[in-house]
């Protein structure tokens, strides 16, 4: 992977992740199937600025999904957890 933009997709938002955020200081992000994890943390310290303490990936399963008679399946996909050293952290929504 060259780009930073292609390995990092989107960050992770929900309830669970920042509960995770504020507690661990671990932020979820969707990343691309064949990154790895030198690169996702390559990626992040690079896009946000920050240091990066370790990071841990998954590969989640696509649901099946069912239109009508016809059944399919989405897509396979990466999730990264990145935690971040101490004194590092990342806001994705300005606290007013």
């Amino acid at each position: 992977m060259q780009n930073i933009y292609h390995v990092i997709r989107r960050p992770i938002v929900t309830e669970k992740s920042s509960d995770q955020k504020e507690a661990q200081n671990v932020i979820a992000f969707e990343v691309d199937r064949r990154a790895t994890k030198p690169e996702i943390r390559a990626a992040v310290e690079k896009l946000f600025k920050v240091k990066v303490a370790a990071v841990r990936t998954l590969t989640a399963a696509g649901k099946r999904v069912r239109r009508g008679r016809s059944l399919g399946k989405r897509s396979n996909w990466k999730k990264a957890f990145v935690q971040l050293a101490e004194g590092s952290t990342i806001e994705f929504f300005e606290n007013r």
